[in-house]
């Protein structure tokens, strides 16, 4: 049970971790605020060493992780396609971003909830990477 909850909740902070990478990716070109796209550059670094720590984690159990999911891939990308066609500017981009996290956030919750049983490296990884997602949510607020 331990070895199940432990690779399910990494799996899905992976999945995370990708989403989030690829949402930063998809705006940082059209931040027009150089602080802003310093917050960004740093958030995607931060999610970047996450990632490492949670491949290393994943591959001491041998799995290969998880893509996220692509209707949620897709509709993040088309969200952000449209508000941004709509409202090319960085108010637009930290309300993306802050919604993002606010989801990734709620989401890793439920899986640290759901997974009880992970083991303690595997929940810190999560930790980690909610307080992330908690800490470019604040930093958004000064750009709506």
């Amino acid at each position: 049970m331990i070895e199940q909850d432990t690779i399910r909740l990494l799996r899905e902070c992976d999945a995370g971790i990708k989403m989030g990478i690829n949402a930063i990716d998809e705006v940082i070109g059209s931040a027009k605020n150089p602080k802003l796209q310093n917050i960004l550059t740093d958030s995607k670094g931060e999610n970047q060493k996450l990632q490492t720590d949670l491949q290393n984690a994943l591959n001491d159990y041998h799995d290969s992780g998880k893509e996220p999911n692509p209707i949620a891939k897709g509709m993040s990308w088309f969200k952000t396609s449209m508000k941004m066609t709509m409202d090319n500017s960085d108010g637009t981009i930290a309300e993306l971003m802050m919604d993002g996290c606010n989801m990734g956030v709620k989401s890793l919750c439920r899986y640290m909830n759901q997974y009880r049983a992970a083991d303690e490296r595997s929940k810190d990884i999560c930790r980690r990477l909610v307080s992330a997602e908690d800490k470019l949510s604040d930093n958004m607020r000064q750009f709506l």
